[in-house]
This record gives C-alpha cells, sequence and structure tokens, in this order.
C-alpha cells in the first residue's frame, strides 16, 4: 500500500468512526429519553394537558382581538371598505374558532390516549431523518424531536468564509536522546530500537483575512517517548536522587524506558493552497500542496515507565516499574514538520533535560513522520 492510499485508508476509518461515534450518541441519548418519559407520572401529564385547553381559547381569542384591530386601522386609513373589513373580522373569528376546536380536539385526544394506557404510550422510531437543519431520530415528544443532532458545519450553518479547521493529528518515529557535549552517535540509546508515538488534536487558523499563505496552529498531543539502552544496561535510581543507566545482573532480552507527556505545540505554518469559490462560499485547500511549520510544544510528563525483560532458572522473567527516575515534570521544546498535503517529515527536540541535576544533560530528540488527517 501506498502513501497516498494509506493516507485515504486512515481517512475513511476516521469517517467511519465519526459516523459509529455519532450513532452511538444518538441512541444513548434516546434510551435515556424513552426511560425517563416512561418513569414521569402519566397523571401530572394529563393534568397539564388540561391546563393547555384553557390556555389555548385565551390564546386564540387574544391572535383574533390583535387581528380585528389591525383591520381597524386599515378601515381609519382607508386601506380597505367597511364591508372588505367586515368580511376580515368574520373570516378571522372562523378560523380562530376552528383553531380552538382543533387544538382542544388534539389535547384531548393525549389525554383520552394516556388515560387508556396508563401513560405507557408507543412512539414510533425513524433513524437518519435528514432535513436541512440536521439529522434527527424521530421520536417526537410533546410535537418535538426527542433527540436532534445538528452538526456546526450542517447546511442552514454555512458559512461563506471559514478561518479555522481542525484535525486529528498522529506521528510515529524514531527516538533518541542527546548527551551534552556528545554527538548522536555516542548515544548510549539504540538508534533503531527507541522510538516515539504521538497523537492530538489542532486548530489551524489562518491568520490574515485575504490570504491563506501563513496560518496559526495549536492544539494538544500526548507524546509516547521511548528509549532502548544499549549493552545490557537499565535505568537505575540512585540515593543521591539521580538516575544512571548501569549493567544489569542478568542477559537482558528486553529494556525500555518511556516517558508520556501531556504538551500543547503551537506552529506558524507557511505553504500555497488553492482558492476555492462559489456563491455561497469561499474555501482555502491545501490538498496536494506543501507546507512547512515552525513552532515549539510546552506541557508536563505524566508519567515514567521501564520494563525489562529477562530469563532467570529457565523461566522468563518480565518486571514493569513506575518511577518519577527524578525526570523534569515540566516539558517544552522546538519542533518542526514540512511536507505535501497530510503527510509530513516532523523532528521535535526538547530543551528541557529529561533527568533532573544529572551529571550530563540529556536532550530527547525524535525523528518520524506526521499525519494530518
Amino acid at each position: 500500500m501506498g502513501t497516498g492510499s494509506g493516507v485515504l485508508f486512515i481517512k475513511k476509518i476516521k469517517i467511519e468512526m465519526k459516523t459509529i461515534t455519532m450513532y452511538l450518541i444518538l441512541l444513548l441519548t434516546l434510551f435515556i429519553v424513552q426511560n425517563s418519559v416512561a418513569q414521569e407520572d402519566y397523571q401530572k401529564r394529563i393534568e397539564n394537558l388540561k391546563e393547555q385547553k384553557a390556555k389555548i381559547t385565551r390564546q386564540e381569542k387574544e391572535a383574533l382581538k390583535y387581528e380585528v384591530e389591525n383591520i381597524n386601522e386599515r378601515l381609519q386609513n382607508g386601506s380597505i371598505t367597511a364591508d372588505e373589513a367586515n368580511l376580515q373580522k368574520q373570516a378571522a373569528a372562523e378560523k380562530r374558532a376552528l383553531n380552538i376546536d382543533n387544538r382542544i380536539t388534539i389535547i384531548e385526544n393525549q389525554i383520552n390516549l394516556l388515560e387508556r394506557n396508563e401513560g405507557k404510550t408507543l412512539v414510533l422510531i425513524e433513524f437518519d431523518t435528514i432535513s436541512d437543519k440536521g439529522l434527527r431520530l424521530g421520536v417526537d415528544i410533546n410535537g418535538k424531536p426527542a433527540v436532534f443532532f445538528k452538526s456546526k458545519n450542517w447546511k442552514s450553518e454555512i458559512r461563506y468564509d471559514r478561518r479555522t479547521y481542525s484535525d486529528f493529528v498522529m506521528a510515529v518515529g524514531l527516538n533518541n536522546a542527546i548527551l551534552e557535549g556528545q554527538s548522536l552517535t555516542d548515544s548510549p540509546y539504540k538508534i533503531g530500537g527507541s522510538r516515539f508515538f504521538e497523537m492530538g488534536w489542532q486548530w489551524r487558523t489562518r491568520v490574515f483575512k485575504k490570504t491563506n499563505f501563513l496560518r496559526f496552529n495549536y492544539g494538544f498531543s500526548f507524546q509516547f517517548n521511548g528509549l532502548k539502552p544499549k549493552n545490557n544496561q537499565y535505568l537505575v535510581s540512585l540515593d543521591n536522587g539521580q538516575s544512571e543507566l548501569q549493567e544489569f545482573d542478568y542477559e537482558l532480552n528486553k529494556s525500555k524506558f518511556r516517558m508520556d507527556n501531556l504538551v500543547f505545540p503551537i506552529h506558524f505554518e507557511f505553504g500555497p493552497s488553492k482558492l476555492k469559490t462559489t456563491e455561497k462560499t469561499i474555501r482555502y485547500s491545501l490538498r496536494n500542496q506543501f507546507r512547512i511549520g515552525l513552532g515549539g510544544y510546552g506541557g508536563f510528563n505524566l508519567g515514567t515507565r521501564q520494563k525489562l525483560k529477562y530469563s532467570l532458572d529457565g523461566d522468563k522473567v518480565k518486571d514493569k516499574f513506575k518511577r518519577s527516575y527524578n525526570t523534569n515534570d515540566l516539558i517544552y521544546g522546538l519542533s518542526a514538520y514540512a511536507g505535501v498535503d497530510g503527510v509530513l517529515l516532523y523532528v521535535k527536540y526538547d530543551l528541557n533535560p529529561i533527568f533532573k541535576d544529572a551529571a550530563v544533560d540529556q536532550h530527547n530528540i525524535s525523528l518520524g513522520l506526521r499525519f494530518d488527517l
């Protein structure tokens, strides 16, 4: 599978997951509404319906009074004749009388239905009723949809110009550490075995009104930075509060140290885009366009852990340790990316040392691919 096909496949999964999530939310809401209605005291509902009957007559009479006043005003200013005024008043009175009769009949039918079934009435369920206002589940309670899902991007709310978009962000690649005064080749961690994974959400806002060349990107991400020591070593917490690598007493099948971070990236993104205009919308598309982002991130260390696998007296042993290992609580660094469409080369570098008060500072560095989905 090529890179383009892989991205399309991931996008399809994203769309399907959004659809499934939406249906689960709607079904859960439907379940809650149905149960709450079933438990409601139907006698109280009947009393409310009876009160509505009295209100209906008053409401229609008030409306008739307003219409008659309006007819009289037009008669006085000469817009209509006396005969026309009388005919309009008669028509208005007949309309309001029929409204009262029809509305009270509806209320009485609802009361009869509730009394006959002791409040346990059936409802009509129709899934995926789509209108220009949104998506609803066809469960009506008191004449209104019990469940109605309205997307911010639905047809009735299409904005002429959207300056902000959002994306799910995922990145994966190689991870390592650079020691102060040394090169990456001198790192005590395996180059190929140490990896990172990142996922999060970002918002992309156009900076200028009439050009999309510069965008301001911001959001949040969870970073999982893994380091695998070389030469059968593992990380040890010393009595003085520091941490260092030491050789393990047995032959290690696996030694891995991982840091989990929550960070808030900020980037300024540059690059061309395609302008698409219609009578109702103006959109800037980044599809198949080169872009580059420069910025940084800041956040918190959520936890550190170490995993060791080895054999002891013929038995396979797996040890997991979740400790601080004297790592820095605050995370901050620089990051950049460049690529076409949603597939980008990605690099990040922690300005903060991995370990506090270490004899030699170590800074985490990552290189990999980032996908804006």
